[in-house]
């Protein structure tokens, strides 16, 4: 391998610029530019040219060092010669002068505050309105469906429903379980000051079956299921699928959001149930081994507390999770930009948005069993 070189000589009007050796990135590019200006001839030239009958192989390189030279030519008003140039090199320049450089605009001022504040607000109605949209067109799809005038394709339903029911039985029995010993220990500590350790059972059945067995497994399901449906209607999105359904005349919302929505519903009150018994199974494992509490007493105690309504509280609360995390999933899906990053974005935006909702709605359900005193 020879290494890379160039020789400047002088022929009529033109500065001669010969090119030996073998070019590549791992030596040190020369600069045309310098060479020129310190040879005694160059301002009497009226054109560069090239003898490349020394060349060896090349890379990028020598690009780079004749699109320096091309760049200087043109600031001093010299004929930039490319005839006696590889084919290769010469065509490649040639692309390099069809597509000039662009200058990139600078960074636009700091945005004033009232600006940044209206430029919010808009894109906060605007949201609202594509959500209220998105809202419209599912409540008149469901209805449809109840009233028998929509045609559901009930194989995504069932593979919905096979997903979000055995396939979530894993992380759910760890969640469920983990919550109620975290529970029951709390209780531990808490009531055997008090030498009420007995009474840790009511705890962990009004703790699982009113609240944590539907919150945690509606947390669960936003970030698992939420934002599965927004990866999936984001990809459909972006591949041009959904603007495929409306074109043949078939509602996306129909095709696509219901089968869905309609399979977390159903599978989200059963997955609430057998969280609550896996947790109270969690805190009674707890109990038994802390506060040496016998199976019968920990179930008695339970049984005499805990009552009905408080269980179908909870299953009720799974429910509206289940329509949240459906909802949300969807909409962020069929909302998804035209680029790839797209849907990670649609992605955690239904996450987020997911369990943003069911903390609120638990909060407002909550709020109404206290004034309904259920």
């Amino acid at each position: 391998m020879t290494t890379m070189g160039l020789e400047v000589r002088r022929e009529a009007e033109a500065l001669v610029i010969e090119l030996v050796g073998d070019w590549e990135l791992s030596h040190a590019i020369p600069r045309l530019g310098p060479l020129l200006e310190n040879d005694s001839q160059a301002p009497a030239a009226e054109a560069v040219d090239f003898d490349a009958t020394g060349l060896g192989s090349w890379d990028s390189s020598l690009l780079t060092f004749l699109q320096q030279g091309m760049i200087h030519c043109e600031a001093h008003d010299l004929e930039f010669r490319s005839d006696n140039l590889p084919e290769d090199i010469a065509r490649l320049l040639e692309l390099a002068r069809a597509v000039p450089e662009k200058e990139t605009e600078r960074a636009s001022a700091a945005v004033s505050f009232p600006s940044a504040v209206g430029t919010g607000g808009l894109a906060a109605w605007d949201s609202l309105v594509a959500a209220v949209a998105f809202l419209g067109e599912a409540t008149d799809s469901f209805l449809r469906l109840f009233l028998f005038r929509l045609r559901m394709r009930w194989r995504d339903f069932w593979v919905v429903v096979q997903a979000n029911s055995s396939g979530a039985l894993p992380i759910v029995t760890l969640i469920a379980f983990l919550v109620g010993m975290i529970i029951s220990f709390l209780g531990a500590v808490v009531l055997r000051r008090f030498g009420a350790g007995y009474f840790v059972s009511y705890l962990v059945g009004y703790g699982m079956l009113r609240e944590m067995a539907s919150l945690m497994t509606g947390i669960i399901m936003a970030g698992r299921t939420g934002a599965a449906f927004a990866a999936e209607l984001g990809s459909m999105k972006i591949t041009e699928e959904i603007d495929a359904y409306r074109t043949l005349g078939i509602s996306p919302v129909d095709h696509l959001v219901v089968p869905r929505v309609l399979g977390i519903l159903v599978t989200m009150p059963l997955l609430t149930i057998y969280a609550g018994f896996i947790g109270i199974l969690g805190g009674m494992v707890v109990a038994i081994l802390v506060l040496d509490l016998t199976v019968t007493q920990f179930v008695g105690g339970l049984m005499s507390a805990v009552t009905l309504p408080d269980a179908l509280l909870g299953v009720f609360k799974g429910t509206v999770f289940g329509l949240i995390i459906g909802l949300a999933g969807c909409m962020k899906g069929m909302q998804t930009g035209g680029d790839a990053s797209a849907v990670g974005k649609a992605a955690t935006s239904a996450v987020v948005l997911g369990i943003t909702l069911i903390i609120a709605a638990n909060a407002v359900i909550d709020w109404l069993a206290v004034l309904l005193d259920v």
